[in-house]
């Protein structure tokens, strides 16, 4: 018995366990999104149609000007809106700002050295130089920002109203549709990976070898695929048996407000602010 619950703790911080518990951290985010949607703050009351404008927006505006300072006040009003919003600022950091951070200044770092200039520093016979800090910090600050205001948007909004709102602004219905189904069936083949892995541990007892444990996973990437490809078929047959065109219809319709168009008016207004500082 103490031999068996010994295996059992060992394959329960396993390769499966891992697993299993990354599907449900991916599972537990999107349910985080939706609970955040339903907030009543400054976002979550704007109509759709206002923020896939205005947001995008002030994306253009960061991604286009040529000053850090009007970058960072960019950064300011996507914090701003985050805390109005009520968007947890942990939530941005672990979701966007580290992982952003890490992949942007991993790819801006020889920039620093190869960027010819002013010599600042000197490190292991590479020169860093004041342009190439400067590319780098550029590169960032505007991903970071573009970043923090996309998540802004997806956050604060509902997905279906969202691709209503794609539909609204003349988005082709193709694109709107690839959103719409790539959204569900990441969760549903997440749910169903989930299961997959959770039927086979409580059918391992022991410990599994490094090459037991890819042979598990090559062969549960092969079954989900297959298992994908089948369900994109059935649907596909039961959508076009339905007559679906690819619209999205909702209960409720967009209706334009005075809070609306006063927050579409400041959104626009700070993104052609920030563009004809930042030239």
């Amino acid at each position: 018995m103490s031999t068996a619950a010994g295996r059992t703790k060992t394959v329960s911080g396993g390769f499966v366990e891992r697993s299993l518990e990354r599907f449900v951290r991916a599972m537990g985010r999107a349910l985080e999104s939706e609970q955040v949607a339903k907030e009543d703050g400054l976002l979550q009351r704007l109509d759709p149609r206002v923020k896939l404008v205005g947001l995008p927006a002030l994306i253009v505006a960061a991604v286009v000007s040529r000053r850090l300072v009007v970058i960072a006040g960019v950064f300011v009003v996507a914090l701003m809106l985050a805390a109005l919003s009520r968007v947890p600022l942990r939530t941005l950091a672990s979701r966007i700002w580290i992982a952003v951070l890490a992949f942007t200044g991993l790819i801006a770092l020889p920039a620093i050295f190869i960027t010819p200039g002013e010599v600042v520093y000197r490190l292991a016979g590479l020169h860093v130089t004041a342009q190439g800090i400067r590319a780098a910090l550029y590169l960032i600050s505007r991903t970071e920002t573009a970043a923090t205001l996309s998540l802004l948007l997806v956050l604060c909004t509902p997905w279906a109203h969202l691709l209503k709102a794609m539909r609204t602004v003349r988005l082709p219905v193709v694109i709107v549709v690839v959103f719409g189904m790539t959204y569900r069936y990441i969760l549903l083949l997440l749910e169903t990976a989930r299961e997959m892995f959770e039927s086979r541990r409580s059918r391992t007892v022991g410990t599994l070898s490094g090459s037991e444990r890819r042979k598990v996973a090559s062969a549960t990437a092969g079954v989900l695929m297959g298992k994908s490809l089948q369900l994109s078929n059935d649907v596909y047959v039961a959508m076009q048996s339905r007559g679906y065109t690819g619209e999205v219809e909702l209960l409720s319709e967009f209706r334009m407000t005075g809070l609306d168009y006063a927050g579409l008016v400041v959104l626009l207004g700070v993104s052609a602010a920030a563009v004809w500082l930042g030239r």
